[in-house]
């Protein structure tokens, strides 16, 4: 048969999933593959790469085995990632020379702060769009080079290469060290979350790369989000030459997912965390209430710039709740738990468990539960801890509107937390939003897809790629003006009680 399917391959923070579609937009078949996660001191997150690849490997098999084709099937690859998330490897062995450090991970805090200090985030923040945080990879790379021994020497004579996740799937799926000529590449959304890459030219920054001492011969070559990447060699569930024509981060590919393609459009994603991006058109915006600017795709000559907010844990409250409180066995529990009492009863969960994101960039605020009392139940805990993780995302999308100077009319929603309704309504409800539910949350899968349909010539252009996207279900706004300044007051009180002392 001809090859007609497209592979998503969504390399995430806990694990990967493999998704073989149509042009339809169905899913034919799906996979996921978890891996460990490494947590050396408190505030340090590490993946073994080697887990990361072998994630990938068995969720591309899994996935084909589960839609019943074979790997002469698919027609393009698209892949999307998890961001920041920062390797180094060795380019003659495709071996790491440390362990990947995790977005999440804060090893950088004082780094950051010394470049605060210095005076150098204006000129950080009107370049890249972003502020000095240990969040974003350019910290994390200085860190390698300078702590693996040896590692700047062999940097700078060109021997190890730098890349966020794409990049070192690209390479391994381009042949990596089995020969041939491997692709060392990123996609302008990645290299967006660097540090390192200028909004205005979109190609790495020479200021930059002096600040946060970056050699070029380890950047990988900056392409768009659609178009002929690389082409498989060598890897073992596909045939040779399968083009890589789709790539882009996480979030970013689940905005196109969303099909938000206007300016104004606007999705949420909540996974380990919780990100909102909008659609801000051709011109890069500098925000003025602490969200980011980033590049949303690159397609031809069209580019798409975003805002974007991110709170650092959304999904991963929950799993605390169930694995370092016990309250919960399952993620499913939470929702029927919280259902159960019809409040919070005053109880607030500020989820900042790894600091606090936008718009607040606060890396040494802490999670507090406040409110409790006698009377205080684990179903209490389980419902403010989902009005917890809606209220970080109001938060974002209240920055968002004082940025554009306009309300946002509709939010689309994805990831495995959009399927809980309770959360759906009250985040409806607090941010005052209509919140559209996708009939499959697979969103960021489905538009590392798209975009790889679009680069493979599989759809006439952007907006074509649209028809693998449809509505489920929407919620709309059902609470008064009244109730829902009361839940915004209790939010802010506990967030100013979460807040460091230096902030």
């Amino acid at each position: 048969m001809a090859a007609d399917l497209l592979l998503a391959i969504d390399q995430g923070t806990t694990g990967t999933t493999a998704l073989v579609l149509d042009t339809a937009g169905t899913t034919r078949g799906r996979a996921t593959r978890e891996f460990p996660q490494h947590f050396p001191r408190p505030g340090l997150v590490e993946h073994e790469p080697e887990d990361i690849w072998q994630s990938v490997l068995e969720s591309v098999e899994a996935a084909l085995a589960s839609a019943g084709v074979k790997g002469d099937r698919i027609a393009a690859v698209g892949i999307t990632n998890q961001r920041e998330t920062t390797l180094v490897w060795q380019r003659a062995t495709d071996k790491p020379i440390h362990r990947a450090i995790v977005w999440q991970d804060r090893r950088t805090a004082d780094a950051c702060a010394k470049l605060r200090e210095g005076g150098h985030e204006p000129a950080v923040k009107r370049t890249t769009g972003l502020v000095l945080d240990p969040y974003f990879s350019g910290t994390k790379l200085t860190w390698l080079l300078d702590n693996v021994d040896g590692a700047r020497e062999r940097a700078e004579r060109g021997e190890l290469a730098f890349g966020t996740v794409d990049s070192y799937l690209v390479w391994r799926l381009s042949g990596g060290a089995l020969g041939g000529s491997p692709v060392h590449a990123t996609d302008v959304t990645n290299a967006s979350r660097t540090l390192l890459m200028s909004l205005a030219t979109l190609d790495w920054d020479p200021a930059m790369l002096d600040l946060f001492r970056a050699p070029r011969s380890v950047l990988p070559k900056i392409v768009d989000s659609a178009g002929l990447i690389a082409k498989t060699l060598g890897f073992p569930h596909l045939p040779d030459g399968v083009p890589i024509t789709g790539i882009a981060g996480d979030q970013q590919a689940a905005l196109f997912g969303q099909a938000c393609f206007d300016t104004g459009d606007a999705k949420c994603t909540y996974g380990t965390g919780a990100f909102v991006l909008v659609n801000i058109g051709a011109q890069p915006i500098a925000s003025r209430f602490g969200l980011l600017t980033t590049v949303g795709w690159k397609v031809g000559s069209e580019v798409v710039f975003a805002l974007e907010g991110s709170a650092f844990i959304a999904g991963a409250a929950v799993q605390w709740l169930r694995d370092g409180l016990g309250i919960i066995r399952s993620a499913a529990e939470i929702e029927p738990l919280a259902a159960s009492v019809p409040s919070s009863e005053g109880v607030t969960f500020v989820p900042a468990l790894s600091g606090l994101g936008a718009p607040y960039w606060d890396p040494d605020a802490r999670g507090i539960i406040h409110g409790i009392t006698r009377g205080t139940t684990k179903a209490h805990l389980a419902r403010a801890t989902l009005e917890g993780i809606a209220l970080e995302v109001t938060d974002l999308l209240r920055a968002m509107c004082d940025d554009l100077g306009k309300p946002l009319g509709r939010m689309r929603v994805d990831g495995g937390a959009a399927n809980n309704d309770l959360l759906m309504q009250y985040q409806a409800d607090t941010a005052a939003i209509t919140i559209e539910r996708p009939i499959e949350l697979e969103s960021t899968a489905r538009g590392a897809a798209m975009l790889a349909g679009v680069g493979a010539g599989l759809f006439s252009g952007v907006r074509d790629a649209a028809r693998m996207s449809r509505v489920e279900r929407t919620f709309e706004v059902g609470m008064s003006d009244a109730e829902r300044n009361g839940h915004l007051s209790r939010w802010a009180d506990a967030v100013a009680r979460a807040r460091s002392s230096r902030a």
